[in-house]
């Protein structure tokens, strides 16, 4: 019989090695791979070994002129104003070997899951025009799971090692694997980007440093189609406490420096 350890683990960052007489506990080492960064309010530096990119919403109810909020007269071409500094920056967070992690609001079809709190958001009056309600030219289920409507915008690659998560309220880390999954990762920080950014990035964020995550916004790459004081006021909000904010061209500046 062979006594050759096997790894067994979610992924190389987080696995045993193991065979039928015996079970190594010891999780691969990770060298640091510190990135020094031009941010808000302080400068700081990361470790891009132990860190992982949020994309929050990138998706077409949210940033498509097709879309749910396009179609209740909502002016989405702010939500884009996120995707080219992404289209520029994630194949570079990629090289680097940073996850890349698609949290997209997609809510089960029969919304088993969904408050009436919550569902009055979206339907105030309660007449079925919010969440699941088939609307605009495409009559796409708004806001569900595999519909059109939960898609990633044809903009924005998804790469085949990201990875995808559903979640179904402003937070991403309620109801959803994403903790289990970044801790799987064996990642300590995370830099947060999409729309919109003074609602589901900012709570998404929130929670993550209440989590004990280590947390950074990626300020061009966030965007948002509430007033500009808005926005304001989540930066305002970042910097003073939750963690920082970074330019994407600042995160880009860093990591062409790393570049061989």
């Amino acid at each position: 019989m062979s006594t050759t350890l096997q790894p067994l683990g979610p992924n190389p960052r987080n696995c045993w090695s193991v065979n039928s007489e015996q079970a190594d506990l010891l999780r691969p080492v990770r060298e640091p791979q510190p990135l020094d960064l031009a941010a808000a309010p302080k400068a700081v530096r990361i470790d891009l070994a132990r860190s992982a990119c949020v994309v929050v919403d990138m998706q077409n109810d949210f940033c498509h002129p097709d879309g749910w909020l396009a179609g209740i007269g909502v002016d989405v071409a702010p939500a884009r104003t996120a995707i080219a500094p992404l289209v520029s920056l994630l194949p570079r967070l990629r090289a680097q070997g940073v996850p890349i992690i698609w949290l997209n609001w997609g809510n089960r079809p029969d919304r088993a899951n969904l408050s009436p709190a919550l569902l009055h958001v979206y339907d105030g009056s309660g007449a079925g025009a919010g969440i699941g309600a088939r609307l605009g030219p495409r009559q796409a289920a708004v806001l569900e799971k595999g519909s059109w409507s939960a898609q990633v915008v044809d903009e924005l690659a998804v790469a085949a090692e990201d990875l995808k998560v559903d979640k179904y309220r402003m937070s991403g880390f309620w109801d959803t694997p994403l903790d289990a999954m970044l801790r799987n990762l064996r990642v300590e920080t995370l830099l947060f980007a999409g729309v919109n950014a003074d609602q589901c990035v900012l709570h998404t964020l929130a929670d993550g440093n209440f989590l004990g995550y280590d947390t950074l916004l990626i300020e061009d790459a966030t965007a948002t189609t509430s007033p500009p004081f808005c926005l304001e006021a989540t930066l305002y909000n970042v910097r003073q406490i939750f963690g920082f904010t970074v330019a994407a061209a600042e995160l880009e500046r860093a990591l062409e420096a790393r570049m061989p």
